[in-house]
């Protein structure tokens, strides 16, 4: 089992959330992070699923790490080949095949399984959400956008005020404050970029906004369902790949939630619209 001293959570130290010692290393791996997938989202087609695959690839394999099975097991090589082939199938086109893999994956065991379950749907969530609505880039980009401004408004705000804890027995470092600021965040970003994107109609506006908020509190919950996963785990990271940030389900995790949210909102959209415009007839 993983289960290593050098690799249990540990507790930051008390008062406000943390300290800025990370920050240098979050804003560079940002850098270089954010403008290659803006790219891939931008290119779209085969690229954008590339990047898709080898995410879910990624954090399939940091999954399978926390419960023991690494790259040299049959299991761990097992879930890295499981989720890939999961993607492949759904940028392929076969959505019914991708699920019907997804449910196969309980020959991995329940815990893998499980972990190929959140996975899987983010990952064809994100992949229905450029391929089947319109604008696919942009809806894609009002996503993660609010997700990443949550999670770095959440970030700043409980460093400059830190407070009372949000879930101290999850994750003692997470505060009031920072879930406040990250709400903001993203509503203020849902507003702007659904104000702006092509075909925006007069009420987009109040709807981005409204959805931004909902998509921060869903990334909010999987940044808390990660957490809880690693304390139970014993691990401080999934995975040290991002410098700053740790591994791709550190860094990635309120996806896990927050894309298959959207998704299912996508199919209540008239024509293929953005799924904040979920009702509109």
């Amino acid at each position: 089992m993983p289960d290593q001293p050098e690799n249990r959570a540990k507790s930051p130290p008390s008062g406000k959330s943390g300290n800025w010692k990370d920050l240098r290393a979050r804003v560079l791996s940002a850098a270089v992070l954010v403008p290659l997938a803006a790219l891939c989202v931008w290119v779209g087609g085969v690229v954008y699923g590339v990047m898709i695959v080898l995410a879910m690839a990624g954090m399939a394999t940091e999954w399978a790490r926390m419960f023991g099975f690494g790259l040299d097991t049959r299991r761990g090589q097992l879930s890295l080949a499981w989720a890939a082939c999961m993607g492949i199938v759904a940028v392929a086109g076969h959505w019914s095949g991708a699920l019907l893999v997804m449910a196969a994956a309980l020959v991995l065991g329940p815990a893998l399984w499980v972990g190929q379950v959140a996975i899987g749907c983010a990952g064809l969530s994100l992949l229905w959400l450029r391929y089947m609505s319109e604008p696919g880039a942009g809806v894609v980009l009002f996503l993660v956008a609010c997700v990443a401004l949550s999670d770095t408004g959440a970030y700043m705000a409980g460093r400059l005020f830190g407070g009372p804890k949000l879930a101290p027995r999850i994750s003692p470092a997470k505060t009031w404050s920072g879930s406040i600021g990250g709400l903001c965040c993203a509503v203020v970003a849902g507003m702007l970029i659904a104000a702006f994107l092509p075909g925006a109609t007069p009420g987009a506006l109040r709807r981005g906004g409204v959805f931004g908020g909902l998509v921060a509190v869903a990334a909010q919950v999987g940044d808390l369902a990660e957490s809880a996963l690693k304390r139970a785990r014993g691990v401080k990271d999934s995975g040290t790949i991002l410098p700053g940030h740790g591994g791709l389900l550190d860094r990635f995790d309120g996806l896990l939630v927050a894309a298959p949210m959207a998704a299912l909102l996508s199919l209540g959209a008239a024509g293929g619209a953005a799924f904040w415009y979920v009702g509109l007839h």
